[in-house]
């Protein structure tokens, strides 16, 4: 049985071999390698755009980790799977209901939005919050250079 879901992962050519990205997870990754065939390799993005080279700057696979994101000292990328995602996450909620003085019911359903959204990565400047943005989303902020777990498979 899978464990990843087939539909969120995106296909490149790189170096003569195909290279697939968008695990929600490390162990993702090494089950669909198994599954499939293929090596774990670290993908980064790191112009700006959606050009992937095979690296080892972030240390993914040494650390087991599924994404990075690096826009210099200053930035922070709080995945949504990190651990301190959920209290970043609950104080964005009480901002935004306090701002919008939205009904309980409202509240309620509000609160599911950060969970609801594809993949979240918030984004702290100086340790202080600065935006919500995606996975795919954050290869183009700031000339950031994310960085992503991937399966290397040949052609």
């Amino acid at each position: 049985m899978e464990s990843y879901n087939s539909e969120k992962l995106t296909k490149y050519r790189v170096n003569g071999q195909e290279i697939i990205v968008g695990f929600a997870k490390y162990r993702d990754a090494e089950s669909y390698a198994n599954q499939k065939g293929g090596e774990i390799v670290e993908v980064g993005f790191l112009d700006g755009n959606d050009n992937p080279q095979l690296t080892d700057e972030a240390g993914l696979v040494k650390r087991k980790l599924h994404y990075h994101a690096d826009a210099g000292p200053e930035y922070k990328f709080i995945h949504s799977s990190d651990p301190g995602f959920r209290h970043y996450a609950d104080d964005l909620q009480k901002v935004k209901s306090a701002a919008d003085k939205l009904s309980p019911e409202e509240k309620y359903i509000a609160n599911a939005e950060l969970e609801i959204a594809e993949d979240p990565i918030i984004v702290l400047k100086d340790d202080r919050f600065e935006s919500v943005t995606s996975r795919e989303r954050s290869k183009y902020l700031k000339h950031t250079k994310v960085y992503e777990i991937g399966v290397a498979r040949p052609l």
